[in-house]
């Protein structure tokens, strides 16, 4: 048997991806490690710290995602209250990808961030998956 432990991405402005990541997701740094441009960061909910980490990686090339690429990474919201909170304050810091909107289950309530290095970011209410508030 095996466990999902970690996703790692590499990124262009590490500094930038780890305040956005604060900010937007609730992520808190949990490890640093390495200088200049080999610094490595690991990013974790709250009370997960163990089970679960987001590894950044200084020195990545950035992303622009083509028309039609849905990938993303995706954070359950405690409310739909909460998704057009984050939605606002995506809009005021320019980050805002597409507004909140609900889909046909399994998808829920949702709305879309890019984060500093251009990655699509899912901040969703009332999907089957949602640790937040189960279906």
């Amino acid at each position: 048997m095996s466990h999902f432990t970690h996703l790692a991405l590499h990124v262009r402005d590490l500094d930038a991806c780890v305040r956005f990541y604060e900010a937007f997701c609730g992520l808190v740094v949990t490890h640093r490690r390495g200088t200049g441009p080999h610094r490595v960061v690991w990013l974790a909910e709250v009370g997960r710290e163990t089970a679960f980490v987001f590894v950044l990686l200084e020195g990545g090339p950035g992303r622009k995602q083509a028309e039609g690429d849905f990938s993303h990474l995706g954070f359950a919201c405690g409310s739909r209250e909460a998704v057009d909170q984050v939605a606002r304050r995506g809009q005021e810091a320019g980050c805002l990808a597409w507004p909140p909107r609900q889909e046909p289950y399994p998808v829920g309530y949702y709305c879309g961030l890019n984060d500093p290095d251009g990655n699509f970011i899912e901040m969703s209410f009332g999907q089957s998956i949602d640790p937040v508030q189960p279906v």
